[in-house]
This record gives C-alpha cells, sequence and structure tokens, in this order.
C-alpha cells in the first residue's frame, strides 16, 4: 500500500515551518521554530478528514494527559495546545531528534543501556498507572530521546484511564508488542498488559526485533499474532544478556496474566536488582511514592533503590558514639586504688606500688573494654539479623501445569520485599505472597524465600520443592 503525503503544515502564529518529521494514520508532526522564545519544536497536526466533534474531545484529553504528566522527567513535555485558522487541531511539544525506533534494529545496545532506558520509561509508565492512566501504546518508537540522551515517553494519544477501560470502545494497537489479551480482545488494556508491552519493548532493544518476529520467516500480522497467543519467547541470542535479565523478560510475557509482575514498579525493582548484580551504578527511580509527597525526586531515588544504607553500620555509628563515656568510666573507676581513694596523700615510696596498679588497673581496663566491644558486638549481629522476619512453611503445588508457591506473611513492613529464588538460579522480587513458575519441561521445582529490607536479605527459608507429576514433599 502507499504511504499517503504528508499534509500541508498549518500556519501558526509565531511559529516558523522548518520540515516534516514524520506522519501517522491520525496525525503528522512537523517540526517549527518558535519565535518567542526563540527554541525548535515539535508540532503534531490532526489530519483534517478525521476531524469530528469526537475527535477533538479525543485530542483534548490527550493535551490535557500529556500537559499533567509531562512535568516527569521521562515524559515528552508539552508546551501548548490549541487549534489551527483551518481548524486543524495541534499539540506542540518538545522536539527530540530521535528515537529508539531505528537505532536498535542497526546497531546493538548495550545491556547497561537498555537496563537503564527501561527503568526510566518504566517510572514514567508507573507514574502514569499512579494517576488512573494507561498508555496503551508502549513501544521502541514511542520512546524518544532528547538532545542530552535522556529518554522520554511520548504519545498517549489512545490512552485511557483505569476505570474508563473496561468501556472503553475498540483502539488502535501495536502488534507486535500487544498482550495476548489485548489482541483477542478480551480487555482493551490493564496494568497487566502494560507490563506486558514494556517488556516486549525492552526485548526488542536487546534483540534488534520485536519478540516474535522470527528471522528468515514470514512476519505478517496474522502470523505475529498467532506466535503471541503462544507466548513462547525465543532466547535472546546474546551471551552478554545475564539469565536473570532473561527470566524477568520471560516473564513480562508470560501468556497467562497474573503470572506476569503484579506492577510495573515491581518490574522496575527486579531491573535495578540486575544492574546490582553487574555492578552497574543503579538507575534512580523516577516516581511520586505515598507518603513522600513532600520529598524531592532525588530523596525518593534514594529511599527505592534496592540497596540502601547498611543497616549495621549505621547502628554501629550510634553504639560507637556511646562507648567513649563507657571506656571513661571503667578507666576512672579501674585506674584509683582503693588505699587512694580517701583523699590520702602520695609519697615516693607509694609511688611505684601506684605506678604497678595503674599497669596492672590499664590492662584490666582494656580487657573489660575489648570484652564489652565483643559482647555489644555480638548483640548487634543479633539484633540486626532478628530484625528482618524470616518466611517459614512455603508451600507448593502443582495447579494446571504451573507451580504455584505460597507462605504466610512473616510481618514484613512498608519497602519491604520478597526475594524469590529458584534453584536453577533465577530469582524474583516481588511484594505478594505468592509465586507462579512455569516448569518448562523440568520435573522437579525447588525455591526459597527471603525477606529483603533496605537491600540486606534476611535468612532464607527452608526450600520448598514441587514435582511436577504429582504434589512436592
Amino acid at each position: 500500500m502507499a504511504r499517503r503525503l504528508p499534509s500541508t503544515p498549518p500556519i501558526l502564529p509565531g511559529f516558523s515551518y522548518l520540515r516534516v518529521l514524520g506522519s501517522g494514520g491520525f496525525a503528522d508532526v512537523f517540526l517549527y521554530e518558535q519565535n518567542m522564545p526563540r527554541r525548535q519544536v515539535a508540532v503534531k497536526v490532526l489530519l483534517a478528514e478525521i476531524v469530528n466533534d469526537h475527535v477533538r474531545q479525543l485530542f483534548q484529553a490527550e493535551a490535557n494527559l500529556m500537559a499533567q504528566l509531562s512535568s516527569h522527567p521521562s515524559i515528552l513535555t508539552v508546551f501548548q495546545a490549541s487549534v489551527s485558522a483551518d481548524g486543524r487541531p495541534y499539540l506542540v511539544m518538545e522536539y527530540c531528534s530521535s528515537t529508539l525506533s531505528q537505532r536498535y534494529r542497526v546497531e546493538t545496545l548495550s545491556v547497561p543501556e537498555v537496563l537503564r532506558i527501561g527503568i526510566k520509561i518504566a517510572s514514567a509508565v508507573e507514574t502514569a498507572h499512579q494517576s488512573g492512566v494507561l498508555h496503551r501504546d508502549l513501544k521502541p518508537s514511542n520512546v524518544l530521546v532528547t538532545a542530552y540522551g535522556h529518554p522520554v515517553l511520548s504519545d498517549f494519544g489512545i490512552a485511557a484511564t483505569l476505570g474508563e477501560v473496561e468501556n472503553s470502545e475498540a483502539i488502535g494497537l501495536s502488534i507486535p508488542w500487544s498482550a495476548p489479551e489485548v489482541l483477542l480482545d478480551e480487555v482493551s488494556g490493564s496494568i497487566a498488559s502494560e507490563v506486558w508491552s514494556l517488556g516486549a519493548t525492552l526485548y526488542s532493544l536487546l534483540a534488534g526485533r520485536s519478540p516474535f518476529e522470527l528471522p528468515g520467516e514470514e512476519n505478517g500480522s496474522a502470523q505475529i499474532i498467532a506466535r503471541i497467543s503462544k507466548a513462547r519467547i525465543p532466547a535472546l541470542d546474546r551471551p552478554d544478556v545475564p539469565a536473570r535479565l532473561e527470566f524477568i523478560l520471560a516473564k513480562t510475557m508470560s501468556r497467562r496474566p497474573e503470572l506476569r509482575q503484579r506492577s510495573v514498579l515491581e518490574l522496575i525493582r527486579e531491573l535495578q536488582s540486575v544492574e546490582a548484580e553487574l555492578g552497574l551504578a543503579q538507575t534512580p527511580l523516577e516516581v511520586v511514592m505515598d507518603g513522600w509527597a513532600t520529598d524531592t525526586v532525588a530523596d525518593q531515588a534514594d529511599k527505592t533503590r534496592i540497596t540502601g544504607v547498611n543497616s549495621v553500620d549505621a547502628y554501629a555509628g550510634r553504639r560507637r558514639r556511646r562507648r567513649p563515656e563507657a571506656g571513661k568510666s571503667v578507666s576512672r573507676s579501674a585506674t584509683r586504688p582503693p588505699s587512694l581513694t580517701g583523699g590520702e596523700s602520695v609519697t615516693a615510696a607509694h609511688r611505684p606500688r601506684r605506678r604497678a596498679l595503674t599497669i596492672w588497673a590499664l590492662i584490666a581496663a582494656a580487657v573489660i573494654i575489648v570484652g564489652f566491644a565483643a559482647t555489644a558486638a555480638s548483640i548487634l549481629v543479633r539484633q540486626v539479623g532478628s530484625g528482618i522476619p524470616t518466611v517459614s512453611d512455603v508451600s507448593g503445588e502443582l495447579r494446571d501445569g504451573t507451580v504455584l508457591f505460597g507462605w504466610a506473611d512473616p510481618g514484613i513492613r512498608d519497602g519491604d520485599s520478597y526475594v524469590v529464588a529458584l534453584r536453577t538460579g533465577e530469582s524474583s522480587i516481588q511484594r505478594g505472597t505468592e509465586f507462579n513458575v512455569d516448569p518448562k519441561g523440568q520435573p522437579r521445582v525447588c525455591v526459597t524465600v527471603t525477606v529483603n529490607r533496605d537491600g540486606k536479605g534476611g535468612t532464607p527459608s527452608g526450600e520448598k520443592c514441587v514435582d511436577t507429576a504429582g504434589d512436592g514433599p
């Protein structure tokens, strides 16, 4: 099918037209120069032939959504919205010189860069979700890159509020990055389907193609939809991609929505944990968390990283500040012999005896201080270790071909998470007390569960195993 020509750029007061940036099914995007203040901007203009009252409402909704969310550092900034003299609505946005839509297909993006992009864009999506908004068109071409190399999410054109999704009309979608339940019209969008699309986008950046696009085979819409419906994700042919990252991405694209990460925030924390395993500087989380509304973004990033302040060091610091008083008291009492406590004068004959007593008193004081320090350290280790609850009595069962593990909440608090580790080496970070595993032909699946607090793990639970041919022990 022939590609349509761009529409005529509108005459906009205060802007000078430069060139066409791109064309879509419903709009064209042009590069303009704004006269005051002088800067280049991208202007999205709806096609005249599709404009009606309903489309105007949708466009206004997009403008309002983008304006509401664009203060986020990883969401494209909107400067203004209006209607041109010829009746076409337009949106004036931050101009980004490049997108990921072509770059990932012609060059190999490094694992650290993909993790950074993933965490920043996922932070934008999580922020939208907390505002009650689904994006519903997450894909590489909607990730733009600013002049400073910062990825930003664009195009909320088919976004819908979470409360309206069930009743929303059919929408346009991008098949290669859409969840199976969306393609099958079971839902028009959900948090679970956004998790899928984010995972599919990150997979694409690593693989150089969409997840179900197979080199050397027919990759039409029908073939890709058929592959997505089976959700058999091809392995990434890259030795530098950690096995755990592959496991995380496979989890995002589980056929059953309930087997995916329960939120985009959970996915972000898993990606951050991969950064930590690789020894990379951790990409901060850019999400306003409940209860931290008055904090700065930098403070929020510190509070939500996987690794935090070492609680042992912090506690030891407090102990060290109290020790000088205890040491001083012991030294003062130990170095004052009973014969000298009544105010008696000291003669030359008494000095050698006092010197000897003083030496022995100092030795005794040193022994007492060392013993006190050892005792304090022992108590400290026990206190810190016991401060993180331990999961016990992990249960497991085989249900409809999937192994379901569960456990009781041992008393975790806000900010804690569970690290579920499989015997095969994969692990997952989550808040829920259930974990589903696709055995993928393994005769036996075994897990341990550990509570993570401020980047420190507690005592692991006992290992629980389930035989895939029947009930586990």
